[in-house]
């Protein structure tokens, strides 16, 4: 049985934190491959968070679809 893949992008704010405890840890490890990415440690990875549509952090890519949870901080404000 293969797995979904899912991508949690974060900024290490409360929100995000809250949310990647609440949210990222509850996804069933047995049919998603879970990442955690801090976009703020991995800035590199803010284009492939653009591309899969992430407008805004915390943002969860779940088998493809994108998902936004409440709102830490928007993804230009994390290009600087």
């Amino acid at each position: 049985m293969s797995q979904d893949k899912a991508v949690f992008y974060h900024a290490g704010c409360p929100v995000c934190v809250a949310a990647e405890q609440q949210v990222a840890q509850s996804l069933d490890p047995t049919r998603f491959e879970v990442e955690i990415v801090h976009l703020g440690n991995a800035r590199q990875r803010i284009s492939e968070a653009e591309a899969a549509g992430v407008k805004s952090v915390p943002a969860l890519v779940l088998a493809g679809q994108t998902f936004h949870i409440n709102f830490g901080a928007s993804l230009a404000d994390l290009k600087g």
